[in-house]
Formats: structure tokens, sequence, C-alpha cells
């Protein structure tokens, strides 16, 4: 065995972690202490303590330290990465009309380019191998490409989830140049997946329907925001189910205002929730929904949103889960006289959510998400001999969701591959990403004006056309959650 410099992952050589807290993450949640994981190739060969390893491997010290599966993000808008923070103090509709009435057509391709850059570089800097770009900013071909030129230039995991907010689904799914796109860059490969993006707004005509068939037709999953407050509604759901378009491979994203009608029916389906619980809480799509989908057995997964708002890593995913999860069920009895003396939902099931539930929302289940022979080698190591807060450690469930944060990612593997080591990401020009990104913000602030870049920030809401939905390729409106006619005005 040989000890790790940085050209030592170079060739392809196998790995093992040695002597790590390994958080297997099996269907019974195995915890191993003081176990190895050797990777050869692109997969877990072996799991379990003092592994005799072949002649070459390269020795991982992982003693103190917890060794993971690689987490799994299930929506995030990369392309808006460059504006990391920019909408710190927004709301949702400030958000809707910022992007969706506003500025989101000034995004050029190589500025959709370069958010996903950035956000593909940060994901992996955090120990997130796979994440959803929700990228609803392709509003041509050429953004479509920029996209997934971005996705293939960083060595993690990525789905693309193809939208365009700027028109209607049923316009930009059924243009021929639509195929043509999804015929010529995705090819089934496990680094690089595809899905569909868009909304449905409730209407009763279900225009909608013409993309579904086209996922139907290109048998690729549909990924929807759900459930989310002055948007999408109980009657998005109802229309989807009763015209059979609600399948096992659908991830409904936040799903944060639902009935139970509407909870009951992704369940009978097998859907899967995206749960972002930083956002839902934060922006205003509705309360994280999180007692509500344990309630129905809804498949749950995490997901950040964006980071115009919010942090890249699922730590804050799991965190914001447990504290909104546990507020409510405390809130609910102190108002009844009672006192909550057993919580109901643990630090090992967001933990889950954040690795094996992403991945069986993604049709990768029995791939990725745990540690076990034979699956696909997304691994992740927290060890930072260098913090006070990574020892010790007792309860290792607890010390992901609670106490480890990205500062203390110290490898992560993807598909076999070592692309951060010793908490430096390996074989990515930082450098070049920041003068991409430098590019783009420069892009925007000159487009908007200072004035404008600077008001955005902070802004009021525009004398402009707001609809009870935000969505500007439909006039359709409803009373679902605010009066229609108040939710108009010329």
């Amino acid at each position: 065995m040989t000890a790790p410099g940085h050209t030592a992952f170079e060739n392809g050589r196998p790995v093992v972690l040695r002597g790590g807290t390994v958080l297997t993450m099996d269907a019974t949640r195995t915890v191993l202490p003081q176990a190895d994981v050797l990777v050869v190739g692109n997969t877990i060969a072996e799991v379990g303590p003092a592994l005799a390893v072949p002649d070459g491997t390269v020795e991982i010290d992982a003693t103190g330290g917890i060794v993971m599966p690689g987490m799994i993000d299930t929506h995030r808008h990369m392309w808006q990465t460059a504006m990391r923070g920019y909408g710190a103090d927004w709301t949702l509709t400030q958000y809707f009309v910022w992007y969706y009435l506003e500025h989101g057509k000034t995004f050029r391709p190589e500025d959709v380019h370069a958010g996903n850059l950035l956000s593909a570089v940060e994901a992996l800097d955090a120990g997130v191998t796979t994440t959803v770009d929700w990228s609803h900013g392709l509003q041509t071909i050429d953004h479509a490409d920029a996209a997934v030129d971005a996705l293939e230039a960083v060595p993690g995991r990525f789905v693309l989830a193809y939208g365009n907010i700027q028109a209607g689904p049923w316009e930009w799914a059924t243009a021929p140049e639509f195929k043509r796109f999804y015929e010529r860059r995705f090819h089934g490969s496990d680094l690089l997946g595809f899905q569909m993006a868009f909304d449905v707004t409730g209407d009763p005509e279900f225009p909608e329907r013409a993309a579904f068939e086209v996922a139907r037709g290109l048998d690729v999953p549909v990924t929807t925001h759900a459930g989310v407050w002055g948007a999408t509604n109980d009657d998005g759901i109802r229309l989807m189910h009763e015209h059979g378009f609600m399948a096992p491979s659908t991830i409904y994203v936040h799903a944060a205002t639902l009935n139970h009608d509407s909870y009951n029916r992704i369940a009978a389906t097998g859907g899967h929730v995206s749960l972002a619980s930083e956002s839902e809480e934060t922006c205003g799509q509705g309360y994280p929904p999180s007692w509500a989908l344990r309630a129905h057995d809804i498949n749950v997964s995490l997901s950040m949103d964006t980071s115009v708002w919010m942090s890249g890593d699922l730590f804050s995913a799991m965190r914001a889960t447990l504290g909104a999860d546990r507020a409510r069920e405390h809130l609910e009895a102190h108002q009844s006289g009672e006192t909550i003396t057993q919580l109901h939902l643990r630090s090992d099931q967001v933990v889950e959510w954040a690795t094996r539930g992403g991945a069986e929302a993604l049709g990768m289940g029995d791939r990725l998400g745990s540690i076990e022979a034979g699956r696909l080698a997304d691994v992740v190591l927290l060890k930072n001999d260098a913090s006070p807060a990574m020892f010790p450690i007792l309860n290792p469930f607890g010390h992901v969701a609670y106490q480890a944060q990205r500062g203390d990612v110290h490898t992560v593997i993807v598909d076999g591959r070592v692309v951060k080591h010793d908490h430096q990401l390996l074989g990515i020009d930082l450098s070049a990403v920041r003068r991409e990104v430098d590019a783009t913000v420069e892009h925007l602030r000159s487009e908007l004006g200072e004035e404008a870049w600077q008001h955005g920030m902070n802004p009021d809401i525009p004398e402009t056309k707001i609809l009870d939905n935000p969505y500007t390729y439909t006039d359709f409106a409803s009373s679902a959650t605010h009066d229609s006619a108040a939710g108009k005005t010329e």
C-alpha cells in the first residue's frame, strides 16, 4: 500500500479508507466502527474491519472520521449560483418577479455555464456527489448545451432537469429541437442523467399534458414544483393523477401546501418529494412538510433549491429539516397544554434522506446511496483534525446532522475517482471558475444598471401584472391560495 500524495490518485489504483466510523446507510442503517472501505475501479469492493487489499492500493487514514455515502441533492437551480447570496432577503414573490417577470431573460448561455460550473464545484467540495440541476433557465438550445457542457467539465454525478420558465412546457417540450438535443447529449451514462422540469398550474384545460406525453415517449422522469403557495396547488396534483401522469419516478419539489388527498395520491403512486426545508421556511413556499410526508409514508429526499438564498451543502438541509419538524411538534404540543418527551424525526432519518433517499428518488437506489459491496463508489470522508467540533464522535448520525460542516469534508470519491482529498479539490481550476463567474456578474450589473442591481437585493413589488401564479406563459389564475381578482393588477 502507498500513502496518498495527490498524484497517487491519477492512475486509477484501488483506494482504501482505513479505520473510520462507517455509516453504511443500508436498509437497517448499520454503523460499523473502525471499519475499512475498499474501492476498486468505480465500485465499492468490500466493507469491513482490517481488509486485505490488492498491491498498490492507495491508503487514506479515516481514523477519527466518518465515512458515509456521497450526499444527493434532488433539486438545485444551479444556473443561478453566480448570484450567490444576492436574494438573501427576498420573499418568494420577489424571486419570481426578478427571474420570471423582469431579469431572467438577461442570462446568456455563458451565464448559465458559469452558474452551473460554480455550483457543480461547490457541490463536490461539500460532499454532494450527485446534484439535480433544476435548470429552468434554458431559454434556447444554446443555453441547454452550455448547461451540459459545464456539468460535463466537473467530475461529479449530475442530472439535467430541463426547463424553461419563459415558455409554456407544452411549447418547448414539443419543439423538434428539444428532442434532438436530448438524443444528441444523453446516452444513458450514470454520470449524466436527464429529467424534464416543469410546473402544473391547475388550469382545468391541463395544457401540460403535451409535455407529460413527451416525457413518457422519451421514457424520462418529470420533476415539478408542487404545493407552492401562490403558484401550484392541489388542482395540479389532481389533474396529473386523473390523466395518469403520476409515476414512481416523479419528483414533487416542496409539496408544502397540499391537502391529504394530494399526499395520498403521491403515496399511492410511489412518488418522491424533494424537501428543501431551508428554502421553504425562508421563502414562503409553505411550512416544511416533513411531518406530513412521514404521516403519509411518502418517499423523501433533500435539496437546497438555490444559492441565490441558501448555502450549497446538505448539512444545512439536514439541520433545517430537523429544526422545522421539531419546532412544529413542540409548538402544537404546547398549544394543547402538552409536552413532547420523545422526538419523532431523528437524525439518522435525515441522513438517510440526504443519501439513500436521493438515490431512490433518482431510480438509482440499487446502485447509489449506501456503502455496500457492489455499489457505485460515491463515498465521503468527514474528518478534520484541526477542528474542535470533530471530536468526540459519540453519536455519528447526530454528528453529521448537527456538528459537521462543509469544512470537515476531507475526501470525496465519485464513481471511484478521488475528486477531493485532504480538504483540497483535485484537478479543478478554481481561478478559472472565478473568472467566468466574475464575467457573468459584470454582465448582469451592466445589463440592469447599477441602481437596479443594488435595488434588486431588496426590491419592492413592481407595478406589473402579477397573477396567483408567477408564470408568464399563461393567463390562468385561481383562488386556491388567495382571491384571484385581487391577484391581478394592470
